[in-house]
């Protein structure tokens, strides 16, 4: 099983001209509504200040429309150093996005410190397609914890909200009836194969199947090399995994992906099922987005198969 990348790769790159994504663009969610792709992706300035960006694609893979001005930028000192990693979920009507807020927090003796920690906004789906950035105020569930890479599960579970988190080198889940309270926290996805060997962390949002939830994922090994994964959650169940896919999906090989801003990394933050095909956009060496796909049955035929792990 591997992805296979689009031949017009990069699909988004730097704009110079712009100075606020003039340093590199990477790292995009996306979502699936009416037929189009929306895109958003984290665009640096020579700073590396992260704001976020908006594209649509009508067919998956070539970019139809991209606007040039930032649709969300950081807030407040929580969020000084940028609003990274933006990762969209629909729920409920709703569109859900969480991400990384980087900045500073209080520490010793008053004296600031440098954070990472998990943010989450939303905005209705009318306000999506008509490009009306009327974002909530963000907040933060899990206040001055180290912590990243939420991705929001597009349904509810006995009528609670369902999140994946990265605390390293650890994939965990928690609950939570609000979106702001979250409890029953364990881990879910740990190391297990060399490629694996340093951490593993969220990827996409989760995508439903036949089978359970597919799970996208990136691990990081011994020699700082990021490569993606993908496991499956059971359909009711989404601690359980019930199968894990033993090989890396998609690597660092073309000169985008091996030489950038950060070398040797592909990262995915966002993924949407169209037409029986998986698209996932995912970031090359921190400074371009590209895209790369897999018919769905091809991540659902070990399951078949083998049945589960």
């Amino acid at each position: 099983m591997q992805l296979v990348r689009f031949e017009g790769n990069p699909i988004l790159a730097p704009v110079k001209d712009h100075r606020w994504e003039s340093y590199a663009v990477f790292n995009g969610g996306a979502v699936l509504l009416g037929g189009s792709v929306h895109i958003i992706y984290r665009g640096c300035d020579p700073e590396r200040i992260s704001r976020w960006g908006y594209a649509r694609s009508d067919d998956g893979l070539h970019i139809h429309e991209r606007l040039p001005d930032p649709i969300y930028v950081p807030h407040g000192d929580i969020e000084r150093f940028g609003c990274e990693d933006p990762r969209i979920s629909l729920v409920g009507g709703r569109l859900f996005v969480s991400y990384t807020a980087y900045g500073v927090t209080p520490g010793m003796e008053g004296e600031p410190r440098r954070s990472i920690q998990i943010a989450i906004t939303s905005l209705d789906v009318e306000d999506m397609v008509h490009q009306r950035w009327r974002w909530t105020e963000p907040f933060y569930p899990f206040p001055g914890v180290d912590n990243k890479g939420a991705v929001i599960f597009p349904e509810h579970f006995a009528g609670r909200y369902v999140m994946y988190h990265r605390i390293p080198p650890h994939i965990w889940v928690a609950y939570s009836r609000d979106l702001r309270h979250w409890s029953e926290c364990s881990i879910v996805l740990s190391p297990r194969w060399e490629w694996e060997y340093y951490k593993i962390g969220t990827g996409a949002p989760p995508l439903k199947t036949e089978y359970g939830w597919l799970i996208l994922y990136h691990a990081v090994d011994r020699r700082m090399i990021y490569r993606l994964g993908y496991a499956i959650a059971a359909p009711d169940d989404p601690s359980r995994i019930i199968y894990r896919h033993p090989y890396p999906i998609l690597e660092p090989e073309r000169e985008f992906e091996t030489q950038g801003t950060v070398s040797d990394i592909v990262f995915t933050c966002g993924a949407v099922l169209k037409d029986g095909t998986v698209y996932v956009y995912y970031g090359g060496a921190d400074t371009v987005v590209c895209v790369a796909t897999a018919p769905l049955e091809d991540f659902l035929a070990p399951v078949r198969l083998w049945g589960v792990c």
